[in-house]
Formats: C-alpha cells, structure tokens, sequence
C-alpha cells in the first residue's frame, strides 16, 4: 500500500487501535479573566461593557476562549496542529475539521468573569464510514464544565478526520440555504478577522491563515473560516436581536466549508412563541454551510 492510499484508508489493526481512546479522559483547569473577553467583543465588533468579574455572564460559546491547547512549539504537527496522540487518538487522516455540537447552559449556574472553571473531559465515540472520497473517522468528545457551585455547561464536540483531496474526487451536491430569514447580517471573513480569532483560541491550525498551505497541501480554493467563528457569530446575530437572552441549548452542525474570499452571509428565524431560533449560515451562491438551533430559557 502506497503512502496515498494510507492517508485515504484505514486498515482494521488501526481503527480498532484508535477506537481503543473510547472512555480516555483528562481534566483541564482555568479561570474565566477579562481579557479575552474584551478581544473577542472588539473581533465581533461588539460595543459591550467592559466586563465586570463577578458580575458579567460569559456568552455562549465564549468559553471557547479557554481551556486552550498549550503545546510546546516541537509538538507542533505540520498541520499547525499538536501532534496527533494523546488525549485525541492519532487519527492518520490528515485533514481534521470542526463538524458541529450540542451544548447545554445551566440556567441556574451561570459562568461568570472571574470564575475559575474545571473541564472534565472524556471520548465518548470513535466511529468509523467509508466515504465516496476515502474513510472518515468521526470522534465525539463530551465536555463538563463546572465553576465553585457545580456543574454549569455540557457540551458534546464532533471532529471529523478524512483522507487528503485528490483531483478526481466527486464534489459533494450543495444544498440551497432557507430564504426570508427575520434576522440577517453580512460579514466579510477577512484574514485579519481569521488572525484575530485564531489568536484568541491559540490555534495554530493553518488553514485559517497559510493560503499557500491551505490551497497547495489540502486543496482549498482560500483560508477557511473556523466553524467555532461561525457558530459564535451565528449566536452573536441572535444576541444582537434578543436583548442578550439566557441561550439554554445550541446545537450546530458544519454543513460546508466557508472561506475568506467572499462575504458570507448570518440568517435567523426565531419560532412563533419565540422559544427557539433556527440560525444557519451561507456563502456568497447562497449555499448553506453551517445550520443550528438554539433553545431560550
């Protein structure tokens, strides 16, 4: 077996070594400070309050500004990602890609500026599909984050891994994103928006910010837009319409890959009692590439 048909298969020894990560956990501390709390308000060109500890509830999805991958720099995977082994099972796949997830917001509990927070975290799944462009890998991780008083998110986080693209790959069929949406915003992915939000996760992967690499080793036509960004802006657009409204739940799956050379395009529809909103994104053709629904407290 040549070293592409590796990269695009995985032979039985391997997945059932890789699904021998199912149940492996680590336990990662933090504190929820201010700073990146401002940086990210300004990157969403936001005119919040400065925050206050003690006081001011994080934002769903911000809590994605920490518990952030510390790496030594020879860590470092030719991909800008750590290397592949530890806690996340060393996938040989080597494209690697934010697929969606499930979050849930306790009410009671929320997450405060100036908490110190506990992330427990464990591998719920290792599933294996043959794909029309080689096998995929589906890993599903589930995270519990808990503050002083308890346990305050549940958040359940798919990656998916796939073989590297190839010339003769059939292109999956797009699907026509909804139309008349209630709530809709513009936004022009621009490498300085990608920069700034990849600075503030700390992540190195460079697809979001090497055009050279992104297009000449993983076969993208531009730098592609995080799907964590996305799905923030996507609950920013219903922020922006709710009076900052207790979000209980958000469930998102990446539908498509977004990338920087043209605008894309934010869309929410609340439901008639105005207990839920149906948020989903799409590019310039008006395709859809990412889609969610989030519940209100």
């Amino acid at each position: 077996m040549n070293m592409d048909e590796q990269t695009r298969t995985l032979d039985p020894a391997t997945l059932t070594h890789l699904q021998s990560w199912v149940g492996k956990t680590e336990t990662i501390l933090d504190d929820i400070t201010a700073a990146p709390v401002r940086a990210l308000s300004a990157t969403l060109d936001r005119d919040d309050s400065a925050p206050v500890a003690g006081s001011t509830v994080l934002p769903p999805l911000w809590h994605w500004l920490y518990f952030l991958p510390k790496q030594r720099q020879s860590e470092i995977g030719p991909d800008g990602h750590p290397k592949r082994g530890g806690f996340l099972p060393p996938v040989p796949l080597p494209r690697r890609m934010w697929a969606g997830g499930r979050l849930h917001w306790l009410s009671e509990n929320p997450l405060l500026v100036g908490q110190a927070m506990r992330r427990a975290s464990s591998i719920a799944s290792v599933t294996h599909k043959a794909g029309r462009t080689g096998d995929l890998l589906f890993v599903l991780v589930r995270h519990e984050v808990h503050n002083a008083k308890g346990l305050a998110l549940i958040e359940e986080h798919d990656i998916v891994y796939r073989a590297a693209a190839q010339p003769t790959d059939p292109v999956p069929p797009p699907v026509a994103a909804e139309q008349g949406a209630a709530w809709r915003r513009e936004i022009v992915p621009d490498d300085v928006l990608l920069f700034r939000y990849s600075a503030l996760t700390f992540n190195g992967h460079r697809i979001h910010y090497d055009r050279r690499y992104v297009t000449e080793v993983e076969g993208y036509p531009g730098l592609i837009v995080h799907g964590p960004l996305i799905a923030t802006l996507l609950v920013d657009l219903l922020r922006r319409h709710t009076n900052d409204a207790f979000v209980k739940s958000f469930n998102f799956k990446a539908v498509r890959p977004t990338f920087d050379l043209h605008p894309l395009r934010l869309n929410g529809q609340p439901s008639a009692d105005g207990k839920t909103v149906q948020l989903w994104a799409q590019d310039h053709e008006g395709w859809l590439t990412m889609q969610g629904t989030a519940e209100l407290a």
